[in-house]
């Protein structure tokens, strides 16, 4: 059994401040958000963001979903710290430091790319009661510069020094050259990398970046509803069956052969469905009482830090998968992406 070592696991991705606070319907109203929503900011929205950092119950997080999952990751392994690398990019701002703050709390190894022209990138949950109504504005995580910070020698040694490499189908959007070059790095040293479909409009609008990266994926994650929507831009024909398309999606062309590619899916509540070797096996979630489930959220961020945090100490797939279900039931029973002080899991 090996144990995780510095840097281990890298995540590149969108860092996004978490700002939370308990509005009204005023405010709500104010900003033209429905109580339960997620949506990009625009113009409208740019005001917001400081407004709910003055409210007086804020709270902050190193949030985005990758960043999320490698801090779940960090979180399940605890020590030692920093297993967890993290790049991306964001402003030299106040919202910048307080997630650098943050980030070291989570002991996760941030490696922040920081640029002038955009303020650091933040995602409000504006809670009323049991909603959460979220609004991202990526502004500095869209300037991710490969040149100016991936191709850089002391970041690059970082990903050398890495085995398993996590990126979120989010960042096609924004730097899919840095992405394609972490990826052959990987597959060209035979080591793990992982990508996350993210968001139907990513398969269906970035179809042509997500698919040069493919070839270089071992392991893909991704719902249910973004199984289908793939499913679907692939031209795959059993698109309501998702064993099928789990299976249809594993034999897509790989170039590293000594690595069959995974593919896990989750549905929820519902079982999830992973390739293992020529088999689809279904894995039930663990149990929980719906009035327990405070936000389904991060869920899926969580599934996948639990996921990579086996992974990386090279367990099985079946016990990745089972650290990821126990990762995301603990989640859900918290508002947004955050978790008790140690884990739980046997």
């Amino acid at each position: 059994m090996t144990t995780a070592s510095e840097n281990a696991l890298f995540g590149m991705g969108n860092p996004l401040l978490d700002i939370s606070a308990v509005v009204d319907k005023d405010f709500l109203d104010k900003y033209g958000l429905k109580p339960n929503d997620q949506i990009l900011a625009e113009d409208k929205h740019k005001a917001m963001f400081d407004e709910i950092a003055k409210k007086s119950k804020v709270e902050y997080h190193a949030g985005g979903s990758t960043q999320n999952s490698v801090k779940i990751a960090q979180w399940m392994i605890q020590t030692p710290h920093k297993v967890a690398t993290f790049f991306g990019c964001i402003g030299t701002d106040h919202f910048g430091e307080i997630l650098k703050q943050k980030a070291e709390e989570a002991h996760v190894d941030a490696r922040y790319y920081q640029q002038t022209q955009e303020p650091t990138g933040t995602c409000a949950a504006c809670i009323t009661g049991d909603n959460r109504s979220l609004v991202a504005n990526l502004a500095a995580a869209n300037c991710y510069n490969k040149e100016k910070h991936l191709d850089l020698d002391g970041n690059w040694e970082l990903v050398e020094k890495a085995k398993v490499y996590y990126i979120a189908g989010f960042f096609l959007t924004v730097s899919p050259e840095s992405i394609l070059k972490v990826a052959k790095h990987a597959s060209e040293n035979n080591k793990i990398f992982s990508l996350n479909l993210s968001a139907p409009f990513i398969s269906q609008f970035f179809k042509e970046a997500m698919m040069k990266v493919m070839p270089y994926v071992d392991i893909l994650f991704g719902n249910e509803t973004e199984a289908a929507t793939f499913a679907k831009e692939q031209g795959f024909e059993e698109t309501d069956d998702i064993a099928e398309i789990a299976r249809r999606a594993q034999s897509l062309p790989k170039v590293n052969k000594k690595r069959q590619r995974v593919v896990v899916f989750t549905q929820g509540k519902d079982d999830t469905v992973a390739t293992i070797g020529e088999k689809v096996t279904m894995f039930s979630v663990l149990d929980i009482d719906q009035n327990d489930i405070v936000d389904t959220n991060g869920a899926g961020d969580a599934f996948v830090g639990g996921f990579l945090s086996e992974l990386v100490q090279e367990r099985p797939l079946e016990e990745c998968i089972r650290a990821g279900h126990y990762a995301a039931n603990v989640i859900i029973r918290r508002a947004g992406c955050t978790f008790p002080e140690k884990p739980d899991f046997p």
